[in-house]
């Protein structure tokens, strides 16, 4: 409350002047705060309804953005904490995400945190796609020309190693890293640094989110994400924004909730303007139609996301370059398993899943994988046991090397694939890929 109240630019006094006159005309002529309530209510005094929105539409009219009694920390819950909403203000965006830092690293609290379903998980991602965020401290002590440069050398190391070796060895450090910029964000930020750091932050953020996830912190993932879009939008990266948001449609699919991943979808394309971003966008809303069983509204969008790969995607940033055309193979080959389970085969899923293993660029090893363990489910649904055996006995031996609950999950595929048979082959198989399974417990299908 007292950043958003500072950035109005007006005085207590002239505060609550404002709040008095927006209650007599609503019919509350008993409310007449002055300018030592305001300081109460800066310093923790809670006022009484219907006096947190009114504040709130005072200080939305004066700063020309719209905000809600919780974006002042008016509501019971207190600040943003169990929100993924973050408020448009630089440093109170940072002090939100310091707090949710905090929180993981050192309260544990991923019992406690509410996943973001429905209506405000779309809302809160529209909101923050192409935000406008004001800026209070002028101080620029937080960063200078070299700091800057080790943020972007840390965060590609970090995103490296992750899709080496998964999430679960880094996490700890790449949330106590992005504690370290939230700190220093509200130390301040050179006007001539701004793009560089917020763009670094967004990929570190995001970073954070997809490792959280890999470990199984879904509700924690969500709030690194929403900053990570809301920095993308700090940087003037719009299209960054979009690359984080299909990584909430993704969470979203893992998770069982197909039409939460379309509304976030369909935001994230109305966004997107370049062509890696709309093939990307193209690429999982067929994949999430897939998964619904509509034949038709999956091979449209798979088939745009094919031209558009087809075509070149053009000077793919590198936040997003790991989206090429065995990415989307990988796409075509969970779509084409989802709807041969409703459908009965068109072109057998192990056929895209081996376009994918041929595709994999060095250095993705965890998706690699997990497109392994998919072409031996595959295989072995396609009546091939023999070779989804071997295809499985490759998959499990690199498997064991990955700290990944996604690459377990996808165990569970390979296990349902292997029930209908009973020889030696296979039954190994079944018992390997249970006991790697259950050394990282996941209920969830990938």
């Amino acid at each position: 409350m007292a950043l958003w109240i500072a950035a109005t630019g007006l005085s207590h006094g002239e505060i609550a002047r404002r709040i008095a006159a927006g209650a007599i005309r609503q019919g509350h002529r008993q409310i007449a705060p002055d300018a030592t309530r305001i300081r109460r209510w800066i310093d923790g005094e809670r006022p009484r309804q219907p006096v947190p929105a009114l504040l709130a539409t005072v200080i939305s009219d004066a700063v020309g953005q719209p905000l809600t009694p919780g974006d002042l920390g008016l509501t019971a819950a207190g600040p943003t904490l169990d929100s993924i909403q973050l408020p448009l203000l630089t440093e109170a965006a940072a002090q939100t995400l310091a707090g949710w830092t905090q929180m993981d690293l050192f309260l544990d609290r991923r019992d406690t945190l509410k996943l973001a379903l429905g209506t405000p998980l779309i809302l809160a991602a529209e909101r923050m796609l192409g935000c406008t965020a004001h800026r209070l401290n002028r101080a620029t002590k937080g960063f200078d020309a070299d700091t800057t440069a080790a943020l972007e050398d840390v965060t590609t190391f970090f995103t490296k190693a992750d899709a080496s070796k998964g999430g679960g060895l880094y996490r700890s450090a790449i949330v106590a890293q992005l504690a370290e910029v939230a700190r220093r964000i509200q130390n301040g930020v050179p006007a001539s640094l701004k793009a560089r750091v917020f763009a670094a932050t967004a990929d570190l953020a995001a970073l954070a989110g997809w490792v959280s996830h890999d470990c199984g912190r879904y509700a924690t993932a969500q709030r690194y994400w929403s900053y990570g879009i809301y920095a993308a939008s700090e940087a003037g990266q719009a299209d960054r924004g979009v690359e984080v948001v299909t990584r909430m449609s993704h969470q979203m699919i893992y998770l069982g909730h197909p039409q939460d991943a379309l509304g976030l979808l369909g935001v994230a394309a109305k966004k997107a303007t370049m062509p890696a971003t709309k093939a990307l966008v193209a690429s999982q809303t067929g994949r999430v139609h897939a998964a619904l069983g509509d034949e038709q509204r999956a091979e449209r969008h798979l088939g745009a996301a094919d031209e558009l790969v087809a075509s070149g995607l053009h000077a793919v940033p590198a936040w997003v370059d790991y989206f090429d055309a065995a990415e989307h193979a990988g796409a075509r080959a969970v779509s084409a398993r989802d709807l041969a389970a409703v459908h009965g085969e068109r072109r057998p899923a192990s056929m895209y899943f081996t376009d994918a293993l041929r595709l994999r660029r060095p250095g993705f090893d965890r998706v690699k994988v997990m497109d392994r363990i998919g072409l031996a489910a595959a295989l072995l649904a396609e009546g091939e046991p023999e070779r989804g055996a071997a295809a499985a006995h490759q998959a499990l031996d690199d498997a064991a090397r990955l700290d990944s609950t996604l690459v377990a999950s996808r165990l569970n595929t390979l296990l349902d694939a292997a029930r209908p048979y009973r020889t030696a082959d296979v039954d190994e198989v079944r018992t390997r890929a249970a006991d790697l399974a259950a050394t990282r417990p996941t209920t969830v299908a990938a």
